[in-house]
Parts: C-alpha cells; structure tokens; sequence
C-alpha cells in the first residue's frame, strides 16, 4: 500500500495562504483609493484644489466649523483662529491655524484633515493647506499655518454644516530635517 500523495492539496493550500496573504497586504491602499473616491471616512484630498470653474452660490450659505487637537503624544500647542464661519458654496475662504512648539527641541509634526459628515469630504476642497507638507518648529517657535479652500456648489441640499478637525502628530523621527538638526546641535 502506497502513500497518498497529499502534494497538491498542499500546493493548492499555499496558494490559498499566499492569496490571503496578497489581498490582506493590498487591502490598506486600495481603502485609501476607495476613501479618497468616495469621501468615506471624512478624508480629504491630499492635493491642491483649483477653483477655475466654481461659480459661487449666493442663494446658500454652509456653516464651516473648525477644530484642532493634538495627538495625546504630540506637545505642541494647536488650535484654529476661527471656530466657525459662514460660507456660500463656490466662495473662497482663508482662514489659519495657529502652532506653538513650547518644548526645548526642533519638533516636526503632520496635520491629518478629516471632515464630517464624510460624504461631504467630496465637496470641500482645500486649495493651499498646512496639511500638504510637515511643519517644522523649533524650540518655543509660533507659527500661523494657513487653510484657503471653497466648498464645491454640487453640495448636496442636505448638507447645512460641515466640521474640519485636524489631527497633529509628532513625526520629528522621521524627518530629514530634524535629522540634519540633531547632527547640528550634536556635531556628529
């Protein structure tokens, strides 16, 4: 009597695995992809709007609202100038955010936008935003960080009120700059 020969179900089952294992990888990005699509999740464009075709919508007004916080693990002091405006779709608006590193070392941080409700991500286009690139402070430095943007006119009806909250996080390991700080202050 013979052995049975168990070679292809375990070929058929490393296949399996390694499938798994491939969609488990891809399935982050691709969540990315069908966020940025769909505005799921609140999140917003990480590109520059333009407003070349945006007609403004006299006739409406949407409540802008804004909110900052850092992350727990984050120092800095952050926190929007404005709390809260009034808007009329296809308007252009500047507003700021203001920063404060209090600690005694070059910080680097990150804003992460997220809007409510999600599905008027879509609608809410930021043209120039401290979000698009890190923020570098030094010790005890301000820094007044500006937000420009037009809410699109398609907004739909429903839509009276939308809230921008940023999330700022310490990401000074990561960054080149503060590595070419440290090896200045060091002098290693």
């Amino acid at each position: 009597m013979t052995a049975p020969n168990h070679r292809p179900l375990l070929l058929k089952l490393l296949l399996i695995t390694g499938g798994m294992f491939g969609f488990g990888y891809a399935l982050v990005p691709l969540y990315d992809v069908f966020c940025d699509l769909t505005g799921l999740n609140g999140k917003t464009s990480s590109m520059a709007a333009t407003a070349d075709k945006a007609v403004t919508d006299l006739k409406r007004q949407v409540t802008i609202e804004f909110l900052a916080k850092p992350d727990p693990k984050m120092p800095w002091l952050f926190q929007p100038q404005t709390r809260q405006i009034q808007v009329h779709p296809g308007e252009i608006k500047l507003v700021y955010y203001e920063a404060e590193n209090p600690t005694q070392a070059l910080m680097v941080a990150q804003a992460v936008p997220s809007v409510s409700p999600g599905q008027a991500a879509l609608y809410f286009n930021k043209m120039e935003c401290f979000c698009f690139q890190r923020q570098t402070l030094k010790a005890g430095e301000k820094l007044l960080m500006p937000l420009q943007f037009y809410v699109d006119p398609a907004l739909p009806e429903q839509f009276s009120t939308i809230t921008l909250s940023y999330t700022l996080y310490d990401v000074t390991q990561h960054s080149p700059a503060a590595q070419v700080a440290a090896v200045y202050q060091t002098g290693k």
